[in-house]
């Protein structure tokens, strides 16, 4: 299941990139429009600052804003950032693979078998999409 930090996150961008006016919106504003709690959300806006989607601006008509253009923000970016990995299990893992401790043999294991397909679905559609395909 998505994360309420993913889903969240992608509320907020898809929020500012809606905007015509693309100056920082307060947290504040977010949070009401979008119903999410405001607490929950300043720390999802400052992964996503930090991972470069968004920038922000401190004091008198502070706050958020895109950095880049939605048509340039992936969802394969988004989702590692806020997920984390997107395959189900670490062995099949394109970015955090893990060897899974008890699996003798990946070659012949029928659930690495099957979360690859699963992998490589959900990478098709996230790279797929962009910020701009959700507005």
């Amino acid at each position: 299941m998505l994360s309420k930090k993913t889903k969240y996150g992608l509320k907020a961008l898809t929020f500012l990139a809606k905007r015509d006016d693309k100056s920082p919106v307060q947290i504040s504003e977010i949070a009401e429009q979008e119903n999410i709690s405001q607490k929950f959300l300043e720390s999802i806006l400052l992964t996503l600052r930090k991972n470069g989607f968004l920038g922000s601006k401190k004091g008198k008509g502070g706050g958020y804003y895109l950095i880049k253009e939605p048509q340039e923000i992936s969802m394969t970016q988004v989702m590692r950032v806020l997920e984390g990995p997107i395959a189900m299990v670490p062995c099949v893992s394109l970015n955090f693979y893990e060897k899974c401790d008890d699996c003798p043999d990946e070659n012949t294991c029928g659930v690495n078998k099957l979360m690859l397909q699963v992998r490589d679905s959900a990478l098709e559609i996230y790279r797929n999409n962009t910020l701009a395909d959700l507005i």
